[in-house]
């Protein structure tokens, strides 16, 4: 990559001048006419020696010599190093694309493997707009890693050992018992939902009317019903999962007992108020936290340990945690018991998302799946279609509270950024199939010709996709390759506005224009198909 030789021109400098400094970076440059990169490393060495920046920042530049055509260097006030990369770099990266297709970019295959968690919602209800966020960014995480040949395991896991599933069997008996005329209240704070209904349903039609309350249908039928339910969801969302792990394995198999005996014998736990407690106040914590509360009711830091030492058994290279943000001050207790135990972590990367607001008319639509006050995933993909979706819970980096704006997500045109993608790739298969019909003429392919601003512009662009995909990579951040495919399509917006493509007055110039359409529409094809979303060839 280009970036790795300007640090290696900037490191060959301090070598010669036998300076030793490190906390200086190569950036890209977004002021037009300052070169494509710049460095601060005049203003940090000179701190160091005592000199002027800008008197730095020359001598820097005089270093590069003329043999150098990679690259020229100028320096800019108050003491920028400015590297002004030859367009020929850029047009060799172009023909790259046009030859590698929707490979380019593409890490080569390679033996590691990663274990993906995301989703993970409890079987009490069907997925709703609020579970959407975690559903959409776990399967785009898994996307990136995948097209960086990693071996990916999707993995969903679940609570079905707790009291929420308990309090879901009491409401499903509710229901069942209404339903045969027995006059039995629902549970307070109980699940009141229709879906309910509807189970209770096929239990009398299975099982009859003869049930009563402690039966065990009205928790694993039911939890199978809804979970079947949740497994199509996902699937109308073109996600499937290979494996799904549940809370109660780890107690059928010991291992939650295994955690609080190893702890306790590691004198890392203690009782305490009828509660036992992790002791992580000796592990730099600045309070110790419940494990097990007074009731016997297992806190979340117990059960994770346990699947998550399941987890790092399996020998994974790496392992991605979707959590959302109620879990920000649980996961790294979780993460410190692994390490009591002796488990390795650095190879855990948990990413936390902020929570979802669904605004339609611009009023704020409160869900709750207990009071059965909500909209489902399957609703919003049955009224806005899964590209809308997908890429709607994506708006926002991870980090930022997302506004999911229905009625933007419902509008059809180019105000909407899927469909402002879409036209773009769209666009350019007309123009192909135009060009086509009318260019028959065979020309040499000379990209050379290419020196207006929004062609330059856009080469300069898709040049950058892999260095953006690696950015995306050490970030796992989506939201990242959605804007800069957002980017490149504004910029060929730009181009095609411009400059004519066909033109058969100048029928080399048409083709080099025609091939960096292609050129275009692979990134755009490869971004969009990470990201989960279809590329139309017509809209």
């Amino acid at each position: 990559m280009i970036q790795k030789k300007l640090e290696s021109f900037i490191n060959e400098y301090l070598k010669n001048q036998d300076y030793e400094i490190s906390n200086w970076s190569v950036a890209v440059n977004t002021r037009e006419g300052f070169g494509d990169y710049s460095s601060n490393i005049a203003l940090i060495l000179s701190k160091k020696i005592g000199k002027n920046p800008m008197e730095v920042a020359e001598k820097i530049v005089a270093f590069h010599t003329e043999n150098e055509k990679l690259f020229s260097v100028s320096a800019t006030k108050p003491g920028f190093v400015n590297f002004h990369v030859s367009i020929d770099y850029y047009l060799d990266i172009i023909n790259n694309i046009l030859n590698e297709g929707t490979n380019f970019g593409k890490p080569a295959k390679h033996d590691k493997s990663a274990n993906v968690e995301f989703v993970s919602s409890n079987p009490t209800g069907p997925l709703t707009a609020g579970h959407g966020r975690n559903t959409i960014l776990g399967d785009m995480v898994s996307n990136i890693l995948s097209w960086y040949g990693y071996d990916v395991t999707r993995e969903y896991y679940y609570n079905n050992a707790g009291k929420q599933m308990r309090m879901l069997a009491k409401s499903s008996y509710a229901k069942y018992a209404k339903k045969i005329g027995k006059n039995v209240s629902p549970p307070e704070n109980g699940y009141v939902g229709e879906y309910l209904d509807d189970i209770a349903d096929e239990i009398i039609a299975k099982y009859g009317e003869a049930l009563d309350s402690d039966s065990e249908h009205f928790r694993t039928f039911t939890e199978e019903k809804i979970f079947d339910s949740i497994k199509s969801t996902l699937k109308n969302l073109g996600i499937e999962f290979d494996l799904f792990s549940q809370e109660q394995t780890f107690y059928d198999n010991g291992a939650i007992d295994n955690v609080l005996k190893n702890l306790e014998e590691l004198s890392l736990s203690y009782k305490k108020d009828g509660a036992t407690w992790f002791k992580t106040s000796s592990l730099g914590k600045e309070e110790d936290k419940v494990l097990v509360k007074s009731t016997g009711e297992p806190t979340y830091r117990l059960p994770d340990i346990a699947y998550h030492i399941d987890k790092v058994d399996r020998g994974f290279d790496l392992i991605v945690d979707i959590f959302g943000a109620d879990h920000i001050d649980t996961y790294p207790d979780v993460l410190l018991g692994l390490k009591a135990l002796g488990k390795k972590t650095d190879h855990i990367k948990v990413v936390v998302h902020q929570f979802v607001t669904l605004k339609k008319d611009n009023k704020v639509v409160k869900m709750s799946t207990r009071k059965a006050n909500f909209i489902t995933l399957d609703d919003l993909v049955n009224q806005l279609g899964v590209d809308v979706v997908r890429y709607f819970f994506i708006m926002r980096g991870a980090n930022s509270h997302l506004d999911f704006d229905f009625d933007l997500a419902k509008d059809e045109s180019e105000n909407n950024p899927v469909y402002y993608l879409q036209y773009a790739h769209a666009r350019i298969s007309n123009l192909i199939i135009r060009y086509n019909n009318d260019i028959t003429q065979e020309t040499n392919l000379d990209l050379s010709l290419l020196t207006e601003k929004y062609e330059i512009l856009l080469i300069k662009k898709l040049s950058a996709f892999p260095t953006k995909m690696n950015e995306i990579y050490e970030s796992l951040e989506p939201r990242k390759l959605a804007t800069y495919l957002e980017e490149v399509a504004a910029l060929y917006h730009k181009f095609y506005g411009n400059h004519k493509v066909i033109d058969l007055d100048n029928i080399p110039l048409s083709y080099a224009r025609k091939n960096l359409c292609n050129a275009t529409q692979i990134i755009l094809k490869t971004g969009l198909s990470i990201l989960g979303i279809t590329a139309p060839e017509k809209m």
